[in-house]
């Protein structure tokens, strides 16, 4: 969530609106590869940012471009897609299967730990700390293959710092079906903000540190060591010191608990040098916000083997979100 905001007219947007019923598009194409984007396309409702319709609008219609040359990501991440114009960047691309992260009302029980108080206790009231849910978790996922099993979990109200407390962050965990090569796991999440938090980098820290336990707690939980696995989202890793090992060592961690064989697919397909835009991509790898973790299962292998940005910076250095969104086609065998 962003620093600057009128809490008050953020209620009024709250309740969602869903468009009527469209036709499905056609089933995917048995041979369509297994490319992923991560987005986070800044979809969030006026007034904490100006009003973003047309940007969210030319996200879906860039989307549906590259489905006319048969170019389009078979699966869609987003993360801060909480307007309505956000939702409907999976239907305007013409995918025919979707899953939603947590919603504003969802709280999976978690007990607290002595920090937790410790975090809890020191909650301010003028950096939204206690004002509960006011937002989902702005999860989505939209995909050409078929959704065979979905698993969520909202973050524990306890474990958040600042503004993002008004986001219900979460994870969303699904298990997708790839024509001729079985099952996939797919997960994205979104951690808590630093800076954007309003609150000191201490208070922080320890909201997040918390989310990543409990992050690891629900990829052990609920991913499968057999099947091939990619959690990928917007990490809020940045620059800020402890961030990183705490993310880190549990996704060096998942290595172990699928099968031994993984990595982190933008940084190895820019070291095999298959990566278009390495301009955008090693702005990707130097924010570190925005990851793609994945992992071998223990009946299949999957490797990267390229990575694509479709919405990266135009000749004029604008983009469509703040953030850059990328995909890695992946090679499943076994």
């Amino acid at each position: 969530m962003k620093r600057a905001f009128a809490a008050s007219a953020l209620l009024m947007l709250l309740a969602p609106r869903w468009g009527a019923a469209q036709p499905l598009p056609a089933a995917a194409d048995p041979n369509e590869p297994l490319s992923v984007l991560t987005y986070n396309v800044h979809g969030l409702p006026w007034p904490i940012v100006e009003e973003r319709s047309d940007e969210l609008a030319a996200i879906g219609a860039k989307l549906a471009e590259l489905r006319k040359h048969g170019a389009q990501p078979s699966v869609v991440l987003l993360q801060e897609a909480f307007t309505d114009s956000a939702a409907q960047i999976g239907r305007e691309a013409g995918y025919r299967y979707s899953a939603n992260g947590p919603m504003p009302d969802e709280h999976d029980p978690v007990a607290m730990q002595p920090s937790d108080r410790v975090l809890a206790a020191a909650a301010n009231p003028l950096k939204g700390e206690t004002e509960g849910k006011w937002e989902s978790s702005g999860l989505r996922i939209f995909s050409d293959f078929p959704i065979v099993a979905i698993s969520r979990m909202a973050y524990p109200s306890f474990a958040c710092a600042g503004f993002d407390c008004l986001a219900n962050k979460g994870v969303l965990l699904v298990t997708l079906s790839v024509p001729g090569r079985g099952l996939v796991q797919v997960a994205t999440t979104h951690l808590n903000s630093r800076a954007a938090s309003g609150v000191p980098d201490a208070r922080s820290i320890v909201a997040y540190r918390r989310q990543v336990d409990v992050l690891d707690h629900f990829i052990r939980r609920h991913a499968d060591p057999a099947l091939p696995l990619i959690v990928a989202g917007d990490f809020n890793v940045g620059d800020a010191p402890g961030r990183r090992p705490a993310l880190l060592e549990r996704a060096e961690s998942w290595k172990t608990l699928e099968g031994g064989v993984g990595g982190e697919g933008l940084r190895a397909c820019v070291a095999d040098g298959q990566v278009d835009h390495l301009r955008d991509a090693s702005e990707i790898i130097r924010r570190s916000r925005d990851f793609q973790f994945f992992y071998s299962g223990k009946r299949a292998t999957l490797t990267a083997e390229s990575a694509n940005i479709p919405f990266g910076r135009g000749p004029n250095g604008s983009m469509l979100s703040d953030h850059i969104g990328f995909s890695i086609t992946y090679k499943i065998a076994g």
